[in-house]
Parts: structure tokens; C-alpha cells; sequence
């Protein structure tokens, strides 16, 4: 439209000009170059768009789609063609909303969807669906989606560990539904979960049951390991002493007496000499 403007701005303005310069009114001609002026740069603006980055352009001429989406940034375009904009950036989509469970239990339940835009698929969404396809195709799927993944668990699994495996039923069902379209679904997390209050108190109460459960099975364990270190050790203290007595005999302990009294005998020392009982008795050696 701006274009048609300038257009006939441009136009308006040569013919003044030349009609002026004819005529000899110098002042209009003056008037008429500034209008010529406006009028071509105006003009030559409009021969081109510039798309910001992160988005893509469809060219629109009077019905007639493009098939081929404009890059970010300065392109040539027709001047009279229309160009509509999408982001092709990854955008988030919150939802709060009460979803069955699979006992019939009704819980509350906040999620996101992050999702973005195939650039290739742009004039196709734009031809198929229009520029507001996130109400008209990612909204609605997503509820569904989301209402019928929470209908087949329990509460309690929306509730426990089991919510990630929720996100990725709900991810993969919700991209078999828009995908084909050229919309490129990239996770969905769920934010808050909450259930009933009753629910609630005998779920966790449950968990600290198993959780208490598993930390004396941890005791009880602790304890046996301790149990067979102290019957190892006890073998081997065992083992030792039977080792040591079969190896220390009498002629043992009397030739580590005899080396004992010669390592006396020849010290320095004074000393007193006691000389042994019996048969095999040795001198007792005695010092100041």
C-alpha cells in the first residue's frame, strides 16, 4: 500500500515538474523536485524488507504464497507482495488445568510445552493453518494429549518418579500430531503437580515407610559385613597362634638362650652369673 503511495507520489510529482519547467513557475518545479525526491526513495524502500533474526518471512502476492521463505535478514521483495513474519525460535507455551488420573482422581497439574517452527514449513503452516496456528493447532493438541498420558497412571505416579516418563509420552504423542505439519516439539516439563491433600499425606507417608525400610536393610547389612570381617580375623589370629606353636620347639628355646647369655657374657658390663637348675640349665647373667 505504502508502495502505491510513494508510487503515485513519484508520478504526481515528474508531471508537475515538467508541466512547471514548461510553463516557467519556477517555484512549483522547486516544490515538485522534493515530491520527486520523497516519492523515489519511498519507492526504492519498499523494494526491499528486512526480517529479524530468528524469524522467517512469507511472501503473500495477492493470494499467491511463496514456497520459498525469506532468511533473516535485508532480501529483495516484490513491493506490492505482503510479507508475514514467524519465529522460528524456540517458544514456551504454559498451561495450568485439572487432568484425570487413572483411579478417576481429578489433580492439578501446570505444564510447559517448548516447541518452535520449521523454517522449511513456514508458508505451508501459514497456506494450511494461518499466522495464530498456536491457538488453532498447538493448544488444543496439547490438552488433549495431556488429559489422555495422565489417564492411564495412578496419581501417584504423576506424583513420583514416574512424571518424567509422563513428559516423554506426552512429547513423543503430541509430535506425531503436529509434526507433520512443521512443527518441531522439543520437550515438555511439568512445573507443578498437586493433588489432593489426602492423597498427599498418605503418599509421602508411604515413602518415608520405604525409605525407613531401606535404611535398616542397609543397618542389617552393615552388621553382617561387620560380623564376617570379625570371624575372618579371629581364623586368622587363630591360624597364626597354631603356625607360631607347631614352629617353636625346646631346642628352639634353648639355642635362643645360649645366644642370648653370649650376647651378655661379652658386654662390658659388671655383671652377676646365676648359674641354671637342671639338666639343661643356663646361666642367668645379671648387671649392676
Amino acid at each position: 500500500m505504502l508502495f502505491l503511495v510513494a508510487l503515485i507520489l513519484l508520478i504526481g510529482s515528474i508531471t508537475v515538474y515538467f508541466n512547471s519547467k514548461k510553463s516557467g513557475k519556477i517555484q512549483e518545479a522547486k516544490f515538485s523536485l522534493i515530491g520527486i525526491a520523497i516519492g523515489g526513495i519511498l519507492s526504492f524502500i519498499q523494494l526491499f524488507t528486512v526480517v529479524p533474526a530468528g524469524t522467517v518471512g512469507v511472501v503473500d502476492f495477492l493470494g499467491s504464497v511463496s514456497t520459498t521463505t525469506l532468511k533473516s535478514g535485508v532480501n529483495f521483495v516484490n513491493p506490492l507482495a505482503n510479507v508475514v513474519k514467524f519465529s522460528i525460535k524456540t517458544q514456551e507455551l504454559k498451561e495450568a488445568m485439572n487432568v484425570p488420573s487413572k483411579e478417576g482422581m481429578s489433580v492439578q497439574l501446570e505444564i510447559s510445552l517448548l516447541y518452535s517452527l520449521d523454517p522449511d514449513n513456514a508458508s505451508k503452516i501459514y497456506k494450511s493453518v494461518g499466522e495464530n496456528y498456536e491457538e488453532i493447532i498447538i493448544i488444543p493438541q496439547f490438552r488433549s494429549v495431556v488429559r489422555g498420558v495422565t489417564s492411564r497412571y495412578d496419581a501417584k505416579a504423576l506424583y513420583t518418579a514416574s512424571r518424567e516418563q509422563l513428559a516423554t509420552e506426552m512429547k513423543d504423542e503430541l509430535e506425531k500430531l503436529v509434526g507433520p505439519r512443521g512443527i518441531t516439539i522439543e520437550s515438555a516439563p511439568m512445573r507443578q503437580i498437586i493433588l489432593p491433600s489426602g492423597l498427599t499425606a498418605s503418599i509421602e507417608e508411604k515413602l518415608k515407610s520405604e525409605q525407613e525400610s531401606q535404611r535398616m536393610q542397609f543397618v542389617l547389612k552393615k552388621e553382617e559385613q561387620e560380623a564376617d570381617r570379625k570371624r575372618i580375623e579371629a581364623k586368622g589370629i587363630a591360624d597364626f597362634q597354631e603356625i607360631v606353636a607347631r614352629g617353636i620347639s625346646q631346642n628352639y628355646l634353648q639355642w635362643k638362650g645360649i645366644e642370648a647369655t653370649e650376647k651378655l657374657a661379652n658386654s662390658t658390663n659388671a655383671k652377676i652369673v646365676v648359674i641354671g637348675s637342671g639338666k639343661n640349665g643356663l646361666p642367668l647373667i645379671l648387671g649392676n
